[in-house]
């Protein structure tokens, strides 16, 4: 079995200004200083990517992520972000299809599609969100919809699209609640993911893949969640807003759990 580096990616969602940002982004690198055990992202909002690539500087401990990007390269789209705006403030990876964006915005699965093969033109590294509602696993729909989920955002992608991209899991049920599903049901969706992925694209892809999970992950539940073997790293929001839990959780990312 390959090894896949762990990624760890803080969603900041609609927080922190400028000026915080920068304040939070230093308090992350004092505390990464040469940390190089995990891949780890930020995703602040639009407003806050100079000042948090101001802050970042030189350093390579933290790759710039962004929230979202619109389809389209230009155009009459007010409001929206075009996928070369991000590359030019040197982000990095994008957030594609969370389920707040499904949500409130009417995200379907053929626009995330349409998003991910913008991105990956544009030499950005998309992160994908799949993930059920609390009625539709209690309806036993969670397979099916999760696999449609990625059998259709990722429809069209070549050998070298799936080598730059994340799958994010991402219970609907689970975020922002305070619930989280438990490690042996977050790996179940984790082996289902990788499983329709070998279906779509082969064994050697899949194998390669990072699937990240996402959901209430806090540092007295990431290491569990993190030890499964299909799961990658973690899709983090309202403890990525904090840096000493941020970093507990990209720490234990890198620790084995001790199973008596």
């Amino acid at each position: 079995m390959p090894v896949r580096r762990k990624i760890i990616a803080g969603n900041w969602k609609m927080n922190k200004t400028a000026t915080e940002s920068q304040i939070l982004v230093a308090d992350l690198l004092e505390k990464l200083n040469k940390f190089d055990g995990a891949e780890v992202v930020i995703c602040p909002p639009f407003t806050s990517l100079v000042s948090c690539q101001q802050a970042l500087g030189k350093h390579t401990e933290i790759d710039l992520g962004a929230q979202n990007m619109h389809q389209e390269t230009s155009g009459a789209y007010t409001g929206e972000i075009s996928a070369a705006m991000l590359k030019d403030l040197f982000v990095r990876f994008v957030i594609l299809g969370h389920s707040e964006r499904r949500q409130y915005f009417g995200e379907t699965d053929e626009i995330v599609n349409q998003k991910a093969h913008t991105a990956i033109k544009a030499r950005l590294r998309p992160i994908l969100c799949v993930g059920e509602t609390l009625s539709e696993r209690e309806a036993g729909k969670m397979a099916q919809v999760v696999t449609k989920q990625v059998q259709a955002s990722c429809a069209g992608f070549t050998e070298d699209d799936w080598s730059v991209s994340v799958i994010a899991y991402e219970p609907v049920w689970a975020i922002g609640t305070g619930k989280t599903a438990t490690p042996e049901q977050a790996q179940e969706v984790h082996a289902l993911i990788r499983a329709t992925v070998e279906k779509m694209a082969g064994k050697a892809i899949s194998d390669k893949l990072r699937i990240q999970y996402g959901g209430s992950v806090k540092p007295d539940n990431a290491r569990l969640l993190l030890n499964q073997p299909d799961i990658d790293g973690a899709l983090v929001g309202g403890a990525s807003l904090d840096a000493e839990s941020f970093v507990a959780i990209i720490k234990n990312a890198c620790q084995k759990e001790e199973i008596s």
